[in-house]
């Protein structure tokens, strides 16, 4: 039997992650999966969200569940979003001391859509499409306007990108336990777009796998958060 304080410790414990619970995209609301209520419906609701297993991090790199998160897999539904807008994405609160970067990535699916695709371990399809860090050598980070509500996360769809269906990562990187590897803690998710507009771009250089992305030895997976040092942006290879 599990004792009051183990109890408290866990309850503790969860309090301290976070995941997106829920995004606005093209002027409408989406919930995101839900972890603790999704598995347990008779009918699991359709998203366009890919599943995640709850609100605790990724920490090997060199695990698939680095790219979406652990049993992640395709989700059913795309929201529609034109090239150049906002994408509003909304974490449940997120703990004071998870000081780290937040980045967000794309990658370009089939022309059939995302629902049946997942990127292979070695598949270079992802494109980087905003980071923050810490701003200058203060206690200032990405995710610290995460940590009061709403929680709010803005990402523009690049106004360039050709029409069709695309995968985004989105991740907060947590850097309190980061001075050794592994320390750094990953919090990734995956959601499902359908792009439209008039661009034409595709990228096609720069582009990174995951995993393989972040290499153990990164200055920015290894990192002491509480000197005043500044923060090296991860330069995925």
């Amino acid at each position: 039997m599990k004792t009051f304080a183990t109890l408290l410790a866990s309850v503790g414990l969860v309090a301290a992650h976070g995941y997106v619970d829920n995004a606005t995209i093209g002027g409408q609301f989406y919930q995101f999966y839900q972890p603790y209520q999704d598995p347990y419906m008779g009918t699991a609701p359709e998203r366009i969200s890919r599943k995640i297993p709850g609100n605790g991090p990724v920490e090997d790199l060199a695990s698939l569940a680095i790219q979406c998160n652990a049993d992640s897999a395709p989700a059913k539904l795309h929201a529609p979003a034109a090239a150049g807008s906002t994408v509003t994405l909304r974490w449940t609160l997120w703990p004071e001391s998870h000081m780290g970067p937040v980045i967000t990535y794309m990658a370009r699916c089939p022309d059939a859509g995302c629902q049946n695709w997942t990127p292979s371990a070695i598949d270079a399809v992802w494109f980087k499409v905003k980071e923050g860090g810490r701003t200058g050598t203060s206690n200032v980070w990405a995710d610290t306007a995460l940590m009061t509500a709403p929680a709010n996360y803005v990402y523009s769809i690049p106004s360039c990108l050709k029409p069709g269906y695309y995968l985004v990562r989105h991740e907060i990187i947590a850097l309190h336990a980061a001075y050794t590897y592994p320390g750094a803690q990953f919090y990734p998710g995956c959601h499902q777009l359908q792009v439209t507009g008039s661009g034409t771009k595709t990228p096609s250089s720069g582009l990174v796998s995951f995993p393989g992305a972040y290499k153990s030895t990164d200055p920015g997976v290894v990192y002491d958060a509480y000197k005043g040092e500044f923060f090296l942006s991860l330069e995925v290879e």
